[in-house]
């Protein structure tokens, strides 16, 4: 070794003494990923739901004849809501795998 690496170990058992020697209460986190993974999947439904309620309204509204409301406009929020609910369907089913995969391992 040369003086570097010398100096890099000193520094580092030195680290480690310190780490070792403080008396810092260290509470460990309890897992939230469970609770931030519940709401991210519920704000993305909420999202699916919200684009196709808009998608239902514009159409209402262009079949009514609002003028506010164009044959693109319409078309694009309709996309838009299909999409979102295909990629949703795609999630649902890969979880599904995954749970079936999950209870199908012996314990």
């Amino acid at each position: 070794m040369n003086i570097q690496g010398n100096s890099l170990l000193a520094q580092m058992q030195s680290m480690s003494l310190e780490a070792g020697s403080s008396k810092v209460n260290v509470i460990p986190n309890v897992n939230q990923s469970g609770q931030d993974f519940g709401n991210l999947l519920k704000n993305a439904i909420n999202t699916v739901n919200e684009l196709q309620q808009d998608a239902g309204a514009k159409k209402t509204a262009f079949e009514l004849g609002d003028r506010s409301v164009s044959l693109a406009e319409t078309m694009i929020a309709g996309s838009k809501a299909g999409l979102a609910f295909d990629a949703t369907v795609q999630v649902r089913n890969k979880f599904v795998e995954a749970y079936k995969e999950i209870m199908s391992m012996p314990v």
